[in-house]
């Protein structure tokens, strides 16, 4: 029909053509450039803490902010070069973290699964735990604080004393802090706390040799590391020499013990020991009386006449007391005497009673 210029049945063809793939050039441009570095991971940043050499820039930048700190009576915001341990390059010239793919996060103190080593840095959580580190001296290398935290009189604290003692104060989002501690509640703080540095067991014994009568404390599988901290902390206020412990199997000084030790951890020489049945022979040889705590000892504590020559005492788990293989290693099996019917004493405190005994007895 004139005039009309649909037809029906008309097909229509697109004229642009088959679509054309990302090749070539272009597929540079869907690569990415990686994941965005924290931070403490970049050199030209005031909170860089890697273990490059520092920038000239960056040098000015943390310049600034001390002055500026300072001249408003709060902590520096800056990081600390050569904490944060990296290897190679990443993108833009920047450090790499040590683990492929992945940032190097501290083990979580509440007792979470982690896939870090045994040897890496615990993370502490807890705004009273925090404190508590703080205050008894814990060895620290960084305080993690969540942006946008309510700042009370413990938080306050916490950032004043890692100020003092010069301890890196970092800020992260909450959500990383959650990623650290594995969802553990933190309440937007956590401390950073080394390995601790154990001494050698040979090392140990010839310390505690050079005393008149030697003093040591041998634990057998004592899990927790409060009773653990509280056991050190009795060591230290009755004149022990040194504690020794089985790697396996045993409770380690993290930050929760050396909290409950109240520093001691810092004044009494601890021993990790592959076989304790092997470590007491060893101290055997050396002329060491063996005394294990046992709730059915034949030897009262209060007739223990060992206590005034070289001696090792033996504390058993909280649950099932000294093992097979340690106690028929012990010279004396010794229990303490008790007026009423409770079965045992907790492990830390039978330690505690024993060593005030044997402190008694040596001090006559």
């Amino acid at each position: 029909m004139p005039g009309n210029s649909e037809r029906r049945g008309k097909r229509v063809v697109s004229k642009k053509g088959a679509a054309k793939g990302s090749g070539g050039k272009n597929r540079q441009s869907l690569t990415g450039r990686g994941r965005t570095l924290p931070a403490d991971e970049r050199p030209w940043h005031k909170g860089y803490s890697g273990d490059e050499e520092l920038p000239q820039k960056t040098a000015r930048k943390q310049a600034n902010e001390l002055r500026a700190a300072a001249a408003q009576g709060r902590a520096p915001k800056i990081g600390q070069p050569g904490t944060k341990r990296t290897a190679g390059k990443g993108p833009f010239g920047a450090s790499k973290p040590t683990a492929a793919g992945a940032r190097s996060t501290p083990r979580v103190s509440p007792g979470r699964k982690s896939s870090q080593p045994k040897d890496g840095p615990e993370l502490l959580v807890g705004r009273n735990p925090v404190v508590e580190a703080l205050r008894t001296h814990v060895p620290a290398t960084a305080l993690y604080v969540a942006l946008g935290i309510d700042m009370d009189e413990r938080v306050k604290e916490a950032v004043r004393t890692a100020a003092e003692r010069g301890i890196a104060i970092l800020e992260v989002t909450r959500a990383e802090l959650d990623r650290m501690t594995g969802g553990v509640l933190h309440q937007g703080l956590g401390l950073q706390v080394p390995p601790f540095a154990y001494e050698p067991f040979d090392d140990l014994l010839a310390a505690a040799k050079e005393h008149t009568a030697p003093l040591l404390i041998a634990l057998d599988g004592i899990t927790d590391p409060r009773n653990l901290g509280a056991i050190i902390r009795s060591a230290a206020a009755f004149g022990a020499q040194g504690v020794f412990l089985t790697e396996r199997r045993s409770a380690a000084i993290t930050a929760t013990a050396w909290r409950t030790s109240a520093g001691a951890a810092a004044r009494v020489k601890v021993s990790q020991v592959t076989n304790l049945t092997r470590s007491l022979k060893a101290c055997q040889d050396e002329g060491f009386m063996v005394a294990g705590l046992d709730a059915d000892g034949a030897t009262s504590l209060y007739d223990l006449e060992a206590a005034v020559g070289p001696l090792v005492v033996v504390v058993g788990s909280e649950g099932r007391g000294l093992s097979r293989l340690v106690g028929q290693t012990c010279d004396l099996r010794v229990s303490i005497p008790m007026i009423s019917d409770i079965e045992s004493l907790n492990a830390s405190v039978a330690a505690a009673v024993t060593l005030a005994e044997v402190n008694r007895r040596r001090t006559q």
